[in-house]
């Protein structure tokens, strides 16, 4: 039962920007890794050197890769593995994917959209996004597609995440845009943006920019969406890439 909590020893960890493809922004990928190689439940201690000179500050990036942030002290990170997903996210994207929450089922099994009849592999892979299914750090390094959610939360599904959540997800991964500036943001189902963002919004190319880049805001490509046929979400994701400017990060 990889999901209940373990007793471990404080594993200490530290990132070398300066030794890392990319400095900085290379951080976040190095914590998805490490947050897939420690037990749900175990403490970590992170730090990084040198201090950063932009972005969101370490414990945010910590938070942001699945661990929950127990203390901050003097550019240390005190954290517990929590059972979700890490953000997948680094320099040079083409295409930032961003979903609503984690199901149990994603956070177990490593990677998002896990569930039997989700669609979104199936449907990214028909659209030319990515070119390896459930395999999110290779389709951050081989096609320039990174990975989040608004709400790190995992729940059974995302019928219980509150506005008041979707709205702190939002500044979170808008912060996320404005540092690695992906091509374009595309939002995985329309709840989490309506609740945040425009309550009226439609599936499409946003009108605004969000975190100074495109948006794109899709339908769901849960099994429940069974009105949206797998060929019309091929389509969303092709329209998100036409819109996508040459990423900068």
């Amino acid at each position: 039962m990889g999901h209940r909590p373990v007793v471990t020893a404080t594993r200490p960890w530290r990132f070398d920007a300066a030794a890392t493809p990319g400095g900085w922004a290379g951080l976040p990928a190095a914590l998805a890794r490490l947050q897939l190689d420690t037990p749900v439940g175990a403490a970590v201690s992170c730090s990084a050197e040198p201090a950063p000179a932009a972005g969101p500050p370490l414990e945010e990036l910590v938070a942001g890769a699945g661990f929950l942030v127990e203390r901050v002290r003097r550019g240390v990170v005190d954290a517990r593995r929590d059972r979700t997903l890490p953000d997948f996210v680094g320099a040079g994207m083409r295409m930032l994917v961003c979903g609503l929450n984690p199901s149990l089922v994603a956070a177990d099994a490593g990677y998002g959209y896990a569930g039997a009849t989700n669609r979104f592999w199936s449907v990214a892979v028909a659209a030319g996004v990515v070119t390896r299914p459930r395999d999110p750090l290779a389709a951050l390094a081989e096609d320039g597609v990174g990975m989040t959610d608004l709400v790190k939360r995992a729940t059974p599904n995302a019928d219980g995440l509150t506005a008041a959540e979707y709205a702190t997800g939002a500044e979170r991964v808008a912060r996320l845009a404005e540092w690695l500036r992906p091509g374009v943001v595309v939002f995985v189902g329309l709840a989490g943006w309506r609740a945040a963002i425009d309550r009226r919004a439609v599936p499409g190319a946003a009108p605004v920019p969000f975190g100074g880049v495109p948006a794109y805001v899709m339908p769901s490509t849960s099994g429940r969406n069974a009105r949206t046929s797998p060929a019309e979400l091929a389509g969303h994701l092709r329209g998100a890439l036409a819109l996508a400017v040459p990423p900068t990060g």
